[in-house]
């Protein structure tokens, strides 16, 4: 899945301005770092699953001339780029987004072709669906770690360099039990880094039953695979052979080893 590296997940939202309002909408992005309005975003602060998120907004005649021979674009609108990594399912980002600041995204997209608001959440979306560009190529440094496994690898980073500090002249029994103490203040930040459940299955699973809301649960086998056999195929592709035993499907490699 192009869009997945590890356990993030990266969303590029390419939506429509009508050219006259490309400057109300970047005035808008301004007064949005102002006090006043800022308050609109400081839900951002509690989804701690984002790594990054990203607003441009481009005017009909930013997009680049790389030559006098190319033919200058026509276009009727100014467009505004959203880009944002994340951890969980495609689901989870835009529900939390939207439970989070509704009035900061009705804020940021309101002049925006097409912007349904962010709640009821259906028609949201649906808008998301329609103007997403799919991730072709998408490169994480820590694929296997979600922003707080890297917070905590930075508090874990920093509190073991402190405790090497501070007890460098510590005797033997002193030393222990500061180390003691240094386990349990850091028991909530050490963790096996590992993949995460396939966060498109419930992905899957959810827009499955938005193209089909009259179909009977039986019909489903007819429409499209199965869930295990989905989460197969993605587990052979990235060569995690644990989603397929979890579903009790050994590869041959896997069973050989198992009888050894």
């Amino acid at each position: 899945m192009s869009n997945i590296a590890g356990k993030a997940y990266a969303m590029n939202l390419i939506t429509p301005i009508r050219g006259l309002l490309v400057p109300l909408n970047k005035a808008i992005f301004w007064a949005v770092g102002t006090p006043l309005l800022k308050l609109s975003l400081r839900g951002l602060q509690t989804l701690s699953m984002i790594h990054y998120a990203r607003w441009v907004i481009l005017r009909e005649h930013d997009f680049p001339h790389l030559s006098p021979d190319q033919p200058r674009e026509k276009l009727r609108y100014g467009y505004m780029m959203f880009f944002s990594n994340f951890n969980g399912s495609w689901e989870q980002y835009v529900d939390s987004f939207a439970a989070a600041i509704p009035s900061g995204l009705n804020l940021l997209w309101f002049w925006n072709v097409g912007w349904p608001t962010a709640v009821p959440e259906t028609p949201f979306h649906r808008y998301v669906e329609f103007n997403q560009i799919w991730t072709d190529y998408y490169y994480s440094a820590y694929p296997m770690a979600a922003s707080n496994d890297v917070k905590s690898a930075q508090h874990v980073k920093q509190s073991l360099c402190d405790f090497v500090e501070r007890t460098a002249d510590s005797a033997p029994e002193e030393f222990l039990r500061q180390y003691h103490g240094l386990l349990k203040e850091l028991q909530a930040d050490l963790g096996m880094l590992a993949a995460t459940p396939i966060v498109s299955l419930a992905a899957e699973e959810v827009a499955w039953r938005r193209k089909h809301p009259g179909a009977q649960q039986s019909a489903r086998s007819d429409l499209r695979p199965p869930a295990a056999q989905v989460a197969n195929d993605i587990g052979q592709e990235r060569g995690d052979t644990s989603r397929v035993v979890a579903l009790g499907q050994l590869p041959a490699e896997q069973e050989r080893r198992n009888a050894e």
